[in-house]
């Protein structure tokens, strides 16, 4: 017969048990979960009293010391893992096993935070109240931004409530809620996000010590940045301007020179000649440090290429054959690209693979000493078809006499080296021209720009045009997530049940057989 003491027992354990679970899942002290702890610690004072004898004989006998071993045991092992819970604190390591990487930042963002010159603050503004949308909102921006201070001793972050502290919110001309503002050096800079992408984008416009201009040149029937067709620029004008340059139109026919503030000059596939003047202005420059990034197609202009082949680059009315462009998914016609240059700074950490539509080869001898470098180059099995007769019947055979095999180079580079103005010592330093030509002008296109590496292999081009050598990296994608959203009693649920409660049912249990065969052989 099971003695009304135990089951007394029991009911307390339980109800005190479900009480403290209730409390922890929901967050607040309700009446049903006070009235629940309540009958709960009534019995087990009831018991406390009625059997206070019994108790205190158990306490001291000699089973009391078998007792006294399990928990000094018991508190040993919880003392090991507070330890290694402190020791995982001071020494954080995260892993991301996630398909999409969502918790992994982007190589262009660690390049970034590693180069940090100067301190930088971020302050986010965020509802605290436990809500459900600003609860999670406000742990995606810490989450993420605990991972940029894990990456540089310079990056510091502080959350702020705007509703709690509103003094420090209007002292920023901060009014509403979901904004993180990045200081440093007197600059700031307000995101509205807490997405990576973002965040990174901040951060450049932040530490960029002055504005920098790319000039596209128009009036020769180049890509149009406003088209949203398939051939057209508008993707790559967006992509441009978010990484914080602005964008300005050069006819050549109209000004003197290009203009001092150009950054970088874009010439994306002319399909007219350019006067012996427009080129002469483009040439001045060059010689005088200017950045030219030029796009050209098969069909190009002879005598722009006639002007192209005096700074070294080796041209030929061609268009690049790729028959394993098949195993990427591509045609014949579309030649993948995953051999870049390791020795040349816009290629060296590159590895992504490229597609070029209807490519022209762009060879150049290579010259470390002039800067002159092959950066791209197709696999093996392309070659350079020059028979348009087979090109058009889809019958293109490798001809070994005139044509080229692979590796065959899409893209190339030149710079030259001339005497700057004198500084306050009088002597002149040297200023470089840059000058990055590629075979193909559809690989940047409205539908190819996002097709594996193309875009980061465009932006990096003008970026290190720029001499903005941290970015040339891969950039953080807009990952493709559907998050299942849990409200906050449901996330606390699935912390406490499977870290606390069964845990504790397994050790109450074991209690309990230890307590029955040990303490309960008489009537307790």
């Amino acid at each position: 017969m099971v003695s009304p003491t135990l089951i007394i027992a029991v009911i307390s354990v339980i109800l005190i048990a479900a009480g403290l679970s209730l409390y922890a899942i929901g967050g607040a002290m309700s009446i049903q979960t006070a009235g629940i702890l309540w009958v709960g610690l009534m019995l087990a004072l009831f018991l406390l009293y009625a059997r206070f004898k019994d108790i205190r004989k158990a306490l001291v006998g000699r089973n009391a010391k078998y007792g006294a071993n399990m928990a000094v045991v018991i508190t040993v092992f919880f003392g090991v893992l507070v330890f290694m819970a402190i020791l995982g604190h001071a020494h954080n390591k995260r892993f991301d096993f996630t398909k999409t990487g969502r918790f992994t930042l982007s190589s262009q963002t660690k390049k970034i935070l590693s180069t940090l010159e100067k301190p930088v603050k971020a302050i986010a503004y965020y509802r605290s109240e436990s809500g459900t949308m600003h609860a999670r909102q406000r742990q995606a921006a810490r989450d993420l931004l605990e991972e940029y201070s894990n990456l540089s001793k310079n990056f510091t972050f502080t959350f702020i409530d705007p509703d709690r502290n509103p003094g420090l919110a209007s002292k920023y001309g901060v009014s509403e809620y979901r904004i993180i503002m990045l200081m440093s050096a007197g600059k700031q800079v307000k995101v509205g996000s807490e997405r990576e992408e973002k965040l990174t984008n901040g951060l450049i416009k932040l530490i960029r010590k002055k504005q920098k201009y790319i000039y596209w040149v128009k009036g020769h029937g180049e890509k149009d940045l406003a088209s949203t067709k398939k051939d057209g620029y508008s993707a790559a004008r967006d992509a441009i301007l978010y990484e914080n340059y602005e964008i300005k139109e050069l006819f050549l026919m109209r000004e003197k020179k290009v203009p001092d503030d150009a950054t970088v000059v874009v010439i994306a596939s002319p399909k007219k000649e350019f006067t012996k003047d427009e080129l002469e202005k483009i040439n001045q420059y060059y010689l005088r440090g200017g950045a030219i990034f030029a796009l050209i197609d098969p069909g190009h202009p002879p005598g722009f290429q006639t002007w192209l082949e005096n700074y070294g680059f080796k041209l030929q009315s061609d268009v690049i054959i790729d028959q394993q462009s098949q195993l990427y998914g591509a045609n014949a016609l579309t030649p993948v690209v995953y051999a870049y240059h390791k020795k040349h700074p816009l290629t060296r950490d590159f590895s992504l693979a490229s597609y070029f539509p209807i490519a022209n080869s762009v060879y150049i001898d290579e010259d470390p000493k002039r800067g002159r470098y092959q950066l791209a180059l197709t696999g093996p099995n392309s070659w350079t078809e020059l028979d348009k007769d087979q090109l058009e019947s889809g019958n293109a055979q490798y001809n070994e006499d005139h044509e080229k095999r692979g590796p065959v180079p899409v893209m190339s580079v030149t710079t030259v080296a001339t005497k700057g103005e004198k500084d306050k010592q009088g002597a002149k330093a040297d200023i470089y021209g840059k000058f990055v030509l590629v075979g193909d002008s559809d690989f940047a296109s409205n539908t190819n720009i996002n097709l594996a590496g193309n875009g980061d292999l465009f932006l990096n081009t003008i970026s290190w045009l720029a001499e903005e050598a941290n970015l040339i990296a891969v950039r953080a994608k807009r990952k493709n997530i559907k998050p299942v959203v849990l409200t906050v009693s449901q996330g606390r649920a699935i912390f406490w049940i499977p870290v606390a409660m069964v845990p504790s049912i397994v050790l109450m249990a074991g209690i309990g057989i230890y307590s029955r065969r040990r303490w309960f052989r008489h009537d307790f």
